[in-house]
């Protein structure tokens, strides 16, 4: 219900009640204006896009955090949302409220992290995407929660994030490092290299996964690092990550090798640590992988290139973009163009191949053109 009624000081009150029944009032010089602004009022609640006017009063922080405890991230994406708002956004906009926060307050916020600061060096674009990311999905829920109307992150700009090629390991490096990694490790890389599976899902194999008959593992699980430097099961990043993995005979034997020297249950981790425990990322790349990559010389890599260089080998024998996107477990195929396209052959030779092919001696074109040929004589 909406009224306007004039006050004895001449100023006209506007007054509604909201679907939770508070009153909300207004006062205006002239009746036109208050009429404007229950029209405006009456016009979002029909929408569905009415906002209470005090909703927006709370602080960006207090807001912030309820969101960030209540969100069910991952162990490894809470702790970065955590410090992203923590170290980057609150210090800037925390204590002010959500309804007072304009677009040029989000920008200069990221604009500022490309900038030396007290205590901090210029983030990477990459990283400043990530820190946005953050700010940007406390702003949505606050719009879903009707405690703003709009997101003050629409149009803000962002850094170029400059693309940056794989560099696959080859297949002699691969050897390589594996032949130079501690035994229990050994079949780890060889595995790594010769399905593609992420880091966490392959130190997230148990050997139930592993079905040596058919030649096959099953990524049904992955495993993440907690603070403590302990393990946490988790499901696999996306619904396309659950997938069959055919199994090479190098990988096969490498295995069955593993097995034999480090015998283990059905629901035992496959590979496990010097303590029988599962494989702490952290202590195995600063113990086995990274030690092992410098002795042999190699580029600054992570365990990720084993995933690279699986896909760099399904590229150059000829499978089409669709099965490396299914072997990866990518959510789409133009993920997988958009990190390997380079890395697919050149199709120039294909197209010249294929017009000089219709245009060849019997084909339809040059026959029609032979023809064109001789009305003219």
């Amino acid at each position: 219900m909406a009224s306007i009624a004039k006050r004895p000081n001449g100023k006209w009150r506007a007054r509604y009640r909201d679907d939770a029944g508070k009153e909300h009032s207004r006062h205006f010089e002239r009746k036109i204006d208050a009429q404007r602004w229950l029209d405006e009022v009456s016009a979002s609640q029909l929408t569905g896009q009415y906002v209470d006017p005090r909703a927006g009063r709370v602080t960006f922080r207090t807001y912030g955090e309820q969101w960030r405890q209540a969100k069910p991230h991952r162990p490894t994406t809470a702790a970065g949302v955590e410090k992203a708002l923590r170290v980057h956004a609150y210090p800037a906009i925390g204590d002010r409220p959500l309804a007072r926060i304009r677009r040029s307050d989000v920008q200069a916020l990221v604009t500022g992290l490309s900038k030396p600061r007290e205590g901090f060096k210029p983030l990477s674009p990459s990283t400043i995407r990530t820190v946005y990311n953050s700010i940007r999905a406390v702003f949505a829920a606050a719009v879903e929660d009707r405690l703003i109307a709009t997101s003050p992150c629409a149009g803000v700009g962002l850094p170029e994030v400059p693309r940056r090629r794989v560099q696959p390991l080859t297949v002699d490096q691969v050897r390589a490092l594996a032949d130079e990694m501690p035994d229990r490790y050994r079949a780890l890389i060889l595995t790594g290299a010769g399905t593609g599976l992420r880091p966490g899902e392959l130190l997230g194999l148990e050997v139930r996964h592993v079905d040596f008959f058919k030649r096959q593992l099953r990524v049904e699980q992955q495993v993440q690092q907690t603070k403590g430097g302990e393990v946490r099961v988790c499901p696999p990043k996306t619904k396309e990550s659950y997938r069959v993995v055919p199994l090479p005979d190098t990988v096969v034997h490498a295995l069955v090798a593993h097995l034999q020297a480090f015998p283990a249950e059905p629901d035992d981790f496959l590979f496990r640590g010097p303590d029988d425990g599962p494989v702490v990322y952290t202590r195995f790349m600063d113990g086995a992988f990274r030690p092992a990559r410098k002795r042999l010389e190699l580029a600054a890599t992570g365990l990720h290139a084993l995933r690279h260089t699986y896909a760099s080998l399904l590229i150059a024998a000829g499978e089409s973009v669709k099965v490396v996107s299914e072997r990866l477990g990518h959510a789409n195929a133009a993920m997988t163009l958009n990190v390997y396209s380079h890395l697919f052959p050149d199709s120039e030779d294909r197209t010249r191949k294929a017009i000089d092919g219709a245009f060849a001696e019997g084909g339809d074109g040059a026959r029609a053109d032979s023809e064109r040929t001789a009305e003219t004589r």
